[in-house]
Formats: C-alpha cells, sequence, structure tokens
C-alpha cells in the first residue's frame, strides 16, 4: 500500500477510543498516519485519546458503525475494532454487539470496497469457545455454544470472519484477519469484568480476589504494545489470515491472582465464587503462523506489563 504524492497514508479505526483501538491510534499516529478514530462510546471514551487532540492528522468522530461509516478523502487502511469485548459489555449490549460484528463489519467492509484500502478485522479467541483443541491453532474450529450467554460475541465475531472472508472472494477486497487473545495493559476500565483489572482494582483496595470455579482454568496474557505491534504486522503483510496475536505463556486464573498480590502489595486474599457458564477451561494460542509469516512474538513479560498495568490504575484511580 502506497500513499498518494505528497499526502500520508490515512486509516480509520473502528472502536478507535476504546482500550486496544485507543493504543493502535496512539501507535499509527506516531508511525506518521492521519488517523480517523470513530467510536459510539458504549464502552470507548474520548479521554483514551485525548492525548492525540490537536495532533495533525488525528480527528475523533463519535458515530455507531452499525449505521454506516461516511468519511471523507481517499481511505489506505481500515481497522475494524468496534464491538463490546468483555462480559459484562456484551451482556449488558447483546443486540449492540451482534449489530457491531455484523451491520458494522459489512459498512466497515464497504468503505474498504470503495477505495481498494486494506481492510483488517480484529477478531478474537472466543471464536474457539471451550476449546477441545489445545493449544488453539487457526485450523481448529473451535467448541462455541450458539445460544449461551457468551453466544453474542462468540458468534458475533465468528460471523464478522464469514462476512470478511466472503467479501474477500466474491468481490476482491484486500482483507486480513487476526484473532487477539486476552490483551491487557493501561486503559483498561476497572470494572469491565475481566480478570486483570478486575484483580488489580480489588488488590489496590484491599479486597479479596474473586477467582471463579477453583482457579485452574487458564488465560494467555498479551500486553498491549505486543498485540497492536501484531495488528500492525498482519496490516503490512499480505497475509488473509485468521493469524492469532497472542501470548503462548498460559496462567492459571490462580496463579494471576496471586501474581497480582504479589506486585501490588496487598494484603488481600483470594475468594472463589461461582464460575460463569461456559467459562473455557483453557486458552492458549499456537502462534507459529505468527512467528513464520509475520516475524512476530510477544516481547513483554508478564511482571512487566502487569507491573506498568497497576501503575496506570494507581494513577487512574477513578478508571
Amino acid at each position: 500500500m502506497t500513499s498518494r504524492p505528497g499526502e500520508r497514508l490515512h486509516a480509520v479505526v473502528t472502536g478507535g477510543a476504546g482500550f486496544v483501538g485507543s493504543h493502535l491510534c496512539t501507535a499509527l499516529v506516531a508511525h506518521g498516519y492521519r488517523v480517523t478514530c470513530i467510536d459510539d462510546f458504549c464502552t470507548g471514551s474520548s479521554a483514551n485519546v485525548a492525548h492525540l487532540a490537536g495532533r495533525p492528522g488525528f480527528e475523533l468522530r463519535e458515530a455507531d458503525v452499525g449505521e454506516g461509516l461516511d468519511v471523507e478523502g481517499h481511505v489506505d487502511y481500515v481497522f475494524h475494532l468496534a464491538s463490546p469485548a468483555s462480559p459484562a459489555d456484551y451482556l449488558r449490549l447483546p443486540l449492540h454487539t451482534l449489530d457491531a460484528g455484523s451491520l458494522g463489519t459489512r459498512n466497515a467492509l464497504e468503505l474498504a470496497r470503495r477505495d481498494g484500502a486494506r481492510f483488517l478485522l480484529t477478531s478474537t479467541s472466543e471464536v474457539y469457545g471451550d476449546p477441545l483443541q489445545h493449544p488453539q491453532p487457526e485450523s481448529y474450529w473451535g467448541n462455541v455454544n450458539p445460544v449461551g450467554p457468551r453466544s453474542v460475541y462468540d458468534e458475533a465475531k465468528r460471523f464478522a470472519e464469514a462476512l470478511t472472508t466472503a467479501e474477500a472472494g466474491a468481490i476482491g477486497v484486500d482483507t486480513a484477519i487476526v484473532r487477539l487473545f486476552n490483551t491487557y495493559g493501561p486503559r483498561m476500565r476497572s470494572h469491565d469484568g475481566r480478570a486483570v483489572p478486575t484483580f488489580i482494582r480489588q488488590a489496590l483496595a484491599g479486597e479479596p480476589l474473586t477467582v471463579t470455579g477453583d482457579g485452574t482454568q487458564t488465560r494467555s496474557l498479551t500486553y498491549v504494545t505486543d498485540t497492536v505491534n501484531g495488528i500492525l504486522a498482519m496490516a503490512r503483510s499480505d497475509l488473509a489470515g485468521p493469524v492469532n496475536i497472542g501470548n503462548d505463556v498460559e496462567f492459571t486464573m490462580l496463579k494471576l491472582a496471586h501474581l497480582i498480590i504479589e506486585l501490588t502489595d496487598s494484603p488481600s486474599t483470594v475468594q472463589f465464587v461461582a464460575r460463569p457458564t461456559d467459562d473455557p477451561a483453557v486458552r492458549r494460542p499456537d502462534i507459529a503462523m505468527a512467528r513464520d509469516k509475520l516475524r512476530w512474538e510477544p516481547t513483554t513479560q508478564a511482571h512487566e506489563g502487569l507491573a506498568a498495568t497497576i501503575e496506570w490504575f494507581r494513577a487512574h484511580p477513578e478508571a
């Protein structure tokens, strides 16, 4: 992808004021892109991109991607991140989540098709459901309950992948799909229901860390800058994907809770609570394809990433 003479590459980021989206916008601006950040603020916040306000070429626009995308000027990249992504959010906004994955994906693809832009869908490890194959390679089709409480997110992303693939095959849109695994870092919301911000919030308050089930279920945590670097590597490649972007180091939730207690020097203890319906027992990506084809792998160790995240939460107790 090359820009027109005298012009910077123009990237549109849907969900750009969200957690991952805001970090992607920051990276794109730092790399000299003109960035149009689109968000309806159902879960994102203008505060996440306030540091970019006034920067040449950065525009923040409030809009619902499910209702269409009206972007002026030539577009070189469309990054489609718009969607509630935490259980607390997609359970609160089930129809909005489905619209973001269906109507929102179609509208973002139409924008890419208009200008011959490269389209990148950020899908999720949740397409694998509660996996029967471990670790999960891109060739694994998943084990998803289509009518369970998590289905609005799982199936929205699975449909978005199908729609993206269909547009590439039938119309020739230049598309890419990445599947993100459990990203964490600064700008997460403390009450979004995910393990890392929940445990940090509880540890900083000296409250018990609420570990679901017996804590033996696992997740693979990827620091947000590593995730963004993977997204950019995929966008700049000629791969269609899907490609897993995640960390292949696996943690039990109980180990994660104790690590956060240690890093915060908190007096907190662990309290076991009921495990949510359809909560995956294991989650670890096979990232051989990302290593081989993108020359990408995560570089941030858990202690380092969690320490930086904890310091951000200390500085932003209102998050």
